[in-house]
């Protein structure tokens, strides 16, 4: 008999739980960004938000929580409960590449549920317009005609502003000194002013300065051309360096429940509605991704296994 009740309560837990699940959401979902507002992170979260607002007329709150490089928002999610109602939208350097720079209390594999990548982008190596460069080529020579002279910008030590920025500093031999923001447009502030050289952005974050003349993109750190930017070389054409590319997407604590993740993925990649979704992302600069769960874990595992490599070869390591 005890058996039986036992069976009998698991078995309507079970049933409460699907009937929970199945209803999901009730509530607002809040969907934690680990940067400002204004850069590619918190402008992709905020298109996807809005879409998956729309369908499933429930609201999706956008909470931005930068610090820390985003490992505070990363482990928040990590250890939130997970109902479906905390979400991480994030460049998913932020957790791939943190356990190599910082000191994490979160896993990146076994913490997370992966759910979909939503977006790609490369980032643009951006001078000042007034800046005495018309190509890469041009300003490698003057960066080392006057080596620790010259300043470099980023959204703060250890994001991928920085790094992106500190790749190419290393394949190309350059000596410049990192000042780093609270967020991109900060530095964009100061780039325009002329009192920083350089930065490396999004095209996002790069779009709405580019018909005011006042900067010059010269390369992109992409493998192959930006579908933005397709008249902008890359750095590889004219010296070896390795690729870096964002992966902007969605995912939950460890735990949370299949169906929510099927959920959240049906309504992103509707026919009817993820073609108007995707236009929307290439408007703004970014590089519209479909994928699947499985699909997104193997990018994460393949990001790890690239910035393991980058970061031991920078020797960076942050505290």
């Amino acid at each position: 008999m005890r058996r039986v009740v036992t069976v009998a309560v698991l078995s309507a837990n079970l049933a409460l739980a699907t009937v929970a699940n199945a209803a999901w959401p009730e509530r607002p979902v809040t969907v934690i960004v680990p940067f400002a507002a204004g850069g590619i992170a918190d402008v992709v979260a905020r298109l996807a938000a809005e879409h998956l607002q729309a369908a499933f007329k429930q609201n999706f709150l956008v909470e931005n929580q930068p610090g820390g490089a985003g490992i505070i928002a990363a482990d928040r999610v990590a250890k939130a409960r997970p109902d479906g109602y905390t979400l991480l939208s994030t460049p998913i350097f932020q957790i791939t590449m943190a356990p190599f720079t910082h000191t994490v209390t979160f896993d990146p594999v076994k913490d997370f549920k992966p759910i979909a990548a939503i977006a790609g982008s490369p980032f643009v190596i951006t001078v000042g317009g007034s800046f005495p460069a018309k190509t890469l080529a041009d300003f490698i020579a003057y960066v080392k005609a006057n080596p620790g002279q010259l300043t470099f910008g980023s959204a703060g030590t250890g994001s991928l502003t920085h790094v992106s920025s500190a790749v190419f500093l290393k394949s190309a031999g350059l000596d410049m000194v990192h000042v780093p923001y609270r967020g991109v447009a900060p530095a964009f502030t100061d780039l325009l002013a002329g009192h920083i050289a350089m930065l490396s952005a999004s095209p996002v974050e790069l779009k709405p300065y580019l018909e005011s003349g006042k900067v010059k993109p010269l390369a992109v750190t992409s493998a192959a051309r930006s579908r933005q930017l397709s008249n902008v070389p890359t750095i590889a054409e004219t010296l070896k360096s390795p690729p870096v590319v964002t992966y902007n997407g969605l995912l939950g604590p460890a735990r949370t429940p299949d169906d929510i993740v099927a959920a959240i993925l049906r309504e992103l990649n509707a026919p009817d509605k993820s073609a108007a979704f995707q236009e929307r992302l290439a408007k703004v600069g970014a590089e519209p991704i479909l994928s699947t769960p499985e699909e997104f874990a193997r990018i994460i595992a393949a990001d790890t296994d690239q910035w393991r490599d980058i970061v031991r070869d920078l020797n960076l390591r942050i505290q």
